[in-house]
């Protein structure tokens, strides 16, 4: 953007992370999300003022390829009178990802006007392919007609297209790691000294309705708020609930609350 901080910044975030050891830093990785939304808007160049996100692409070309580079050492913007910390970002590597939507379509036009005059097999095949398939004929005019400059395409040489989330992935999102959502619902009841428990076929049931609806895993927290909501006020209000059991019934979720037993 044109207001806020210079791409040298990712370098100070690095920085950061190695507790100020440069040296150690010059030998760390990168990870740049959502790179596609630096991506030029079209094909034509413009003078006028770039609001496509080509600057930034431009800022990164020499960090990628390897520089020295200055970084401001409390982040922000670069000044004339301030102290630089030195980094070189030679061996340091740079990852990039994006969902980039559209891209496999590309793709499957290029292929398609590269069969237009012989056999249709790879067409075919291609409807049957799933993403990281169709991403593995990826070149680099893709990326370059998506709105990726030439230059920056040029210095990532290695692509990769991942799968999509399944269900069982989705499950393992839910429960495993250490801030899982089903363990932030936990925590939330055992305030009010309440269990709550999801039940294994409510667990795969909100990583199947996510699929269904094609959120993906941010989607996931939707479904189970959804279902969450009247729980969440019932319960500060309602001090005999000490269980509360989250199951499948008919297809849907639903839940079983366990009261105190009364004398």
């Amino acid at each position: 953007g044109y207001v806020g901080e210079d791409v040298e910044n990712v370098l100070l975030k690095l920085i950061n992370a190695a507790d100020g050891n440069i040296e150690a830093a010059e030998r760390g990785i990168i990870f740049i999300d959502e790179i596609d939304k630096i991506a030029r808007k079209s094909e034509n160049t413009s003078i006028t003022r770039d609001v496509s996100g080509e600057g930034v692409q431009q800022a990164l070309l020499k960090i990628i390829e390897g520089t020295v580079a200055s970084v401001p050492p409390q982040g922000g913007r670069k000044h004339p009178n301030q102290e630089m910390l030195q980094i070189d970002t030679t061996n340091i590597l740079f990852i990039l990802g994006s969902a980039f939507v559209g891209l496999d379509k590309t793709i499957q036009d290029r292929v398609q006007s590269n069969n237009s005059l012989g056999f249709n097999s790879e067409l075919k095949e291609l409807d049957k392919m799933s993403n990281s398939e169709i991403m593995s004929k990826l070149q680099p005019q893709d990326l370059i007609k998506y709105g990726l400059i030439p230059e920056f395409v040029g210095r990532l040489p290695i692509t990769v297209g991942l799968d999509e989330l399944d269900e069982k992935a989705l499950v393992r999102i839910l429960i495993e790691p250490k801030n899982a959502l089903v363990r932030q619902y936990e925590k939330m009841l055992s305030i009010d000294n309440v269990d709550l428990v999801f039940e294994k076929s409510a667990v795969k049931l909100i990583a199947h309705k996510a699929i269904e609806l094609g959120i993906g895993a941010r989607g996931l927290r939707t479904i189970i708020e959804d279902n969450m909501l009247d729980i969440m006020y019932k319960v500060p209000s309602d001090k005999s609930i000490v269980k509360i059991v989250v199951r499948v019934k008919d297809g849907e979720l639903t839940y079983d609350i366990q009261h105190k037993a009364t004398a």
